[in-house]
């Protein structure tokens, strides 16, 4: 994913993105939440990109790395570490957390316990319903 976020910032700055391969996994987290901040920060610098940057950073990179999340909280659930179920209306996300350190969920799905199976999909139908 940090290939991904840094590629987005190509799309503002120009240039390309090759970053160094890491030996540690650890330090690979870092450097993601590190070349978030910089897309961040490249946003709020160009309140106004050139052409439409905008429209192809949602629609490329950025859509791109929100698919890899989803993707990301299958494989721990498989894994058996599942992501807790929030309500990301609600979340707090914003510039001011981008790095390791996240706060809790804000609305957390009640009754949620990692160690028990999803329910299955499809509408749940209650007694006379």
């Amino acid at each position: 994913m940090t290939g991904v976020v840094g590629y987005a910032r190509t799309v503002l700055a120009g240039g390309t993105w090759r970053p160094d391969r890491l030996d540690a996994f650890g330090d690979e987290v870092l450097r993601f939440h590190d070349v978030l901040r910089l897309l961040a920060d490249d946003l709020e610098s160009e309140p106004e990109p050139a052409g439409d940057a905008f429209r192809r950073l949602l629609q490329g990179p950025l859509a791109d790395v929100m698919t890899h999340a989803g993707q990301l909280a299958l494989l721990r659930r498989l894994a058996g570490s599942p992501v807790p179920p929030e309500n990301f209306m609600l979340a707090d996300v914003g510039a001011h957390n981008l790095g390791p350190d996240q706060p809790p969920p804000a609305a957390p799905k009640p009754g949620w316990a990692p160690d028990q199976p999803p329910p299955a999909p499809g509408r749940r139908l209650t007694q006379g319903g």
